[in-house]
């Protein structure tokens, strides 16, 4: 099992940069994908990044352009920098992994396809 820890979550004013980060721990070995899903209340759980294991990134439409995802293999940490932020990216954001090679790693995180490891979550709250 891959246990999975969130940091960087804060509360930031309309404009602000953030960037989090989300270290694993645990069997890693199978750990090919990890992802950011960001859950604001009463809405569904939406996939914001991934970054496969070699290198096959994704980044949603609602945030491209605006939000970074990169990853340090030798740490098994992935971070998801953000900038120009607005009230709406106001959620708790999640990191997740699971298997997923190659573009199913894009794929699964776009459609959040099942990842069987989450992390707590850490809150970014962006006030206009």
């Amino acid at each position: 099992q891959v246990r999975l820890m969130e940091s960087g979550g804060d509360s930031v004013q309309t404009g602000g940069n953030l960037t989090l980060s989300c270290v694993a721990s645990g069997y890693t070995a199978n750990m090919h994908c990890m992802a950011w899903f960001r859950q604001a209340p009463g809405k569904e759980r939406e996939g914001v990044a991934s970054f496969e294991r070699n290198g096959v990134t994704f980044v949603a439409d609602s945030v491209k352009g605006r939000f970074t995802v990169s990853r340090d293999n030798a740490k098994n940490t992935v971070f998801l920098q953000m900038a120009s932020l607005k009230p709406e990216d106001t959620a708790n954001y999640y990191c997740a992994a699971d298997g997923f090679q190659s573009v199913a790693c894009a794929r699964a995180t776009k459609y959040n396809l099942g990842f069987s490891d989450w992390g707590q979550g850490t809150q970014v709250t962006v006030s206009s």
